[in-house]
């Protein structure tokens, strides 16, 4: 099956490394032209200079999706360089772990802190929804469009010392589901990826036995790529997922089954 978005917009927010650069690469590719919108000032111009040095027609534009009005502005940046908006992927994330308290002796002496919850909670969530009420009258003006959320198969199942993490990835279910009721008349459809163990950064930081862990209680016995992910969100992205609306995706090699 061949994905061809024929010059149609998107937008990736965390697209400057990671998963969301694997994403605009693929998105590129397959004929879109991409505004990549992150925090990241020197990852960002690198990987958009790279992608247009590769021929295709990228836009890096400095994001916060925590604050509106950069928001804003990047919705205006984009406008402004393509002329709409099509696909919305609203990949950017953090993590903050620690444990909701910390025991030593019976007694709690440390814990996760209030800025540490609400760092994740604000990008994690609160960008969610910043990003996609900013976007969605500009799809409304093409006739429509693709909103595709970053979840986490830890949203159904949990993770030790991911309180924050969790909470918003369970949100951002929650959000989609809602938004693909209320938006589907729209000709709007709004879905969710759920990945599970992604070699990325953030994984990087894991201790190298809990990623063999992950590997050995993944069916498909590998950590995943960026890649599959992206593969992912394109799907979800195309005309052949133009029936599919308000479900998740777990991308994870049958993780989840597997433990």
């Amino acid at each position: 099956m061949r994905i061809e978005f024929g010059s149609r917009v998107a937008v990736v927010t965390g697209g400057a490394n990671g998963i969301g650069l694997a994403t605009a690469r693929r998105l590129a590719e397959s004929g879109a032209r991409v505004a990549v919108w992150d925090r990241l000032r020197e990852a960002g111009e690198a990987a958009a200079r790279a992608l247009t040095e590769a021929g295709f027609a990228v836009l890096f534009v400095e994001t916060d999706v925590t604050d509106r009005p950069s928001v804003d502005a990047a919705v205006a940046a984009t406008l402004a360089r393509f002329g709409g908006i099509d696909i919305l992927i609203n990949n950017a994330g953090i993590t903050r772990d620690a444990q909701l308290v910390k025991v030593k002796d019976g007694i709690a002496v440390d814990g996760m802190t209030d800025a540490d919850f609400d760092a994740v909670l604000a990008v994690n969530l609160k960008g969610v929804f910043t990003c996609t009420q900013a976007v969605i009258p500009h799809l409304l003006a093409r006739g429509g469009g693709r909103i595709i959320n970053a979840a986490s198969v830890v949203a159904h199942n949990g993770n030790f010392g991911q309180t924050n993490y969790v909470a918003s990835k369970a949100g951002v279910i929650g959000m989609t589901q809602v938004w693909a009721r209320e938006l589907g008349k729209r000709h709007i459809t709004v879905n969710a990826i759920a990945p599970g163990f992604i070699a990325t950064d953030m994984t990087a930081k894991m201790p190298e036995a809990a990623l063999l862990a992950m590997e050995a209680h993944t069916p498909v016995s590998r950590i995943g790529t960026p890649e599959d992910v992206a593969n992912a969100y394109c799907f979800l992205a195309s005309d052949q997922a133009g029936f599919i609306n308000g479900a998740v995706l777990q991308v994870d090699g049958g993780l989840v089954i597997g433990t």
